[in-house]
């Protein structure tokens, strides 16, 4: 171990200690327990040789042992009540240090926080973001006028050739419906037992 110990090792090292106490204050009341039995024996062994002088004599050594015995258990309680508040000012001490430590770190956020430099840098990129577009702007007129120009070069599809597969694909549509509807009038017609005339 380190000549210096550590706030936790000094703890557990008080902690210790204090069991050992309390251990020696246990074993030191048991022994009173056994006295005191010894005692009550002899007492009672005075008293049936009716010698009255050492039944006396036991019995104040018997009262001392009793009154060693209560102050043992005090001492013994009082160090126990001790150990509860100590393990309160522990988890208070604990819940301060977070606190502490909390507090410290949303102090150095709102340190940290600069609201003007924050609103300078929104504006700058409100900015940047209003030059990108326009930029964009002139970027995607360029290209439309670009691919105007590659259109009408030789031998590339004219508005022309595209309005007329646009019409065509129009016409298409418009023949399947007919047909569709054709096909509905035929199917109408043979449940009801007409033959329909073909125009």
């Amino acid at each position: 171990m380190g000549l210096f110990k550590s706030k936790d090792e000094r703890r557990i090292e008080r902690e210790m200690k204090l069991k050992q106490h309390l251990r020696s204050i246990e074993k030191s009341i048991r022994q009173q327990e056994k006295f005191s039995a010894d005692f009550i024996k002899n007492a009672q062994q005075a008293q049936k040789i009716g010698d009255q002088q050492q039944y006396l004599f036991i019995r104040n050594a018997l009262k001392k042992t009793a009154t060693v015995k209560r102050m043992l258990e005090r001492q013994m309680l009082s160090m126990k009540n001790a150990m509860v508040i100590s393990q309160q000012a522990q988890a208070s001490q604990q819940f301060a240090e977070s606190m502490q430590l909390m507090s410290k770190q949303i102090a150095d956020i709102f340190g940290e926080l600069d609201l003007t430099k924050t609103q300078a840098d929104w504006e700058k990129a409100m900015a940047q973001a209003g030059s990108m577009e326009e930029r964009m702007e002139i970027f995607l007129d360029s290209m439309e006028t670009a691919g105007g120009e590659g259109a009408s070069a030789g031998g590339q599809i004219t508005d022309d050739e595209i309005d007329r597969m646009i019409a065509a694909d129009v016409l298409a549509g418009e023949r399947e419906e007919l047909a569709k509807l054709d096909q509905l009038d035929s199917q109408i017609a043979k449940e009801l037992g007409i033959t329909r005339q073909k125009d």
